[in-house]
């Protein structure tokens, strides 16, 4: 028996090159099985439903009788409640409101431009240690503690705790991908007592801050009061696991695939060495590309909603393929190949709508900074393996380790 394309998709053979299946997935765009989830392949069909208040991001509307592989339980475990990720207005809203009055305009307008000359500096250090250029790691050596470095110093928590919040966001991380040969309760109760135990350590520093509060984010979100209120303590920890986690995975996966799309293309690498200005429409078009998030689960509908002739019933569970929407040949032209010169790279790699990424203005910085030094500073860059191995998860995709060398490392 053929597995299904949503099969194919969750399989980790197919990590390296899902875009086939994809291009598969379009020939129906509402895609539907058994009592699986509707699954959603085309730009402006998803375009549409992100944008459609009729599709719920909150897990506790999801029919008992419908069946996702990747649907996550609401979590009245004790542990971390939903983030206003998963959430709908108006609670989505105002949590919304109340984070970004610390982190973007109008309120800190040069929060995220002002770290500039201090991304730099990490970007800078990090490369002038990576030691032996014959073999570099570029996910452990620099993918990985740039953003994490970045998204420390702008809550405030120590660069030095790494080690143990690295173990828990891995965890609630890979809870967004099934794993067929997992327990499902084991996996459940490790996902818990991740949580758990990062909102126990989040806890601490939280009141820390409000003791002594200084210059950072989650300083200003402990003590902040605004038109909205304040956060209440749960909503304080669900809202600070959620910058602390989502603030490096997806710019991990960005910067990796962006380096490993430009030594693909080392034509578009040899324009950027030269031209530093290219990271604009370079990132851009890496979103579209490659984005850091192939798909978002766990959206479900709150009336009948009819897609190209099909009607999702109230209460199913619906899956938007981002990755493929960012590859529909009706809306881009050749979508398969790399081109930072593309007139319209209106892509869907960031979402869209009221759950669009929070932290977009910061992770397109990141990349920008960190792909055009790379560029200039590695000396004749290339792979040493083709495909690099993949991380398990479909929804985060991204290779776990780079391996790369070069000539040197030019100052």
């Amino acid at each position: 028996m053929t597995p299904s394309p949503l099969h194919r998709i969750l399989d980790f053979a197919n990590r390296a090159n899902p875009y086939p299946i994809y291009e598969e997935l379009r020939k129906t765009p509402v895609h539907h099985e058994d009592d699986g989830p509707y699954v959603v392949s085309t730009y402006y069909e998803i375009r549409s439903l992100l944008h459609d208040p009729r599709i719920s991001s909150d897990a506790r509307n999801l029919a008992s009788t419908a069946h996702d592989p990747l649907a996550e339980p609401a979590q009245d475990d004790g542990a971390l409640p939903p983030s206003f990720l998963r959430l709908d207005p108006p609670e989505h809203d105002r949590l919304r409101r109340m984070t970004n009055r610390s982190f973007g305009p109008p309120h800190c307008p040069r929060r995220v431009d002002g770290m500039r000359e201090e991304l730099h500096g990490i970007v800078s250090g990090l490369i002038d240690g990576i030691g032996d250029p014959g073999r570099i790691d570029l996910v452990d050596q620099f993918s990985y503690p740039f953003p994490v470095t970045v998204i420390c110093r702008l809550l405030g928590v120590p660069r030095e705790d790494e080690a143990r919040f690295h173990t828990w966001a891995d965890t609630i991380a890979a809870s967004l991908d099934p794993d067929p040969d997992a327990d499902p309760a084991e996996r459940g109760k490790g996902a818990h007592d991740a949580r758990m135990q990062l909102g126990m350590y989040l806890a601490g520093l939280i009141e820390e801050r409000r003791r002594n509060p200084g210059d950072d984010m989650l300083s200003e979100l402990a003590t902040a009061k605004s038109p909205d209120g304040t956060m209440t303590t749960m909503e304080l920890l669900s809202t600070a696991a959620l910058l602390l986690i989502a603030g490096h995975e997806t710019t991990v996966n960005l910067v990796t695939n962006g380096m490993l799309t430009l030594l693909r293309n080392p034509d578009v690498l040899r324009r950027l060495r030269e031209d530093p200005r290219l990271a604009v429409p370079v990132v851009e078009e890496l979103l579209r590309f490659e984005p850091p998030v192939q798909l978002v689960p766990q959206r479900t509908t709150l009336a009948d909603v009819e897609v190209r002739g099909v009607t999702i019933p109230k209460g199913a569970s619906l899956w938007l393929v981002l990755a493929s929407g960012n590859r529909d040949p009706q809306r881009f032209e050749d979508p398969d190949r790399f081109d930072p010169d593309r007139g319209d790279i209106q892509h869907l790699g960031l979402g869209s709508g009221i759950h669009s990424c929070f932290g977009a203005p910061l992770a397109r910085l990141e990349a920008q900074l960190a792909l055009s030094e790379l560029a200039r500073r590695l000396e004749n860059p290339r792979l040493l393996e083709d495909p690099p191995p993949y991380r398990q998860n479909a929804v985060l995709r991204g290779p776990r380790h780079l391996h790369v060398a070069c000539d040197g490392i030019r100052p």
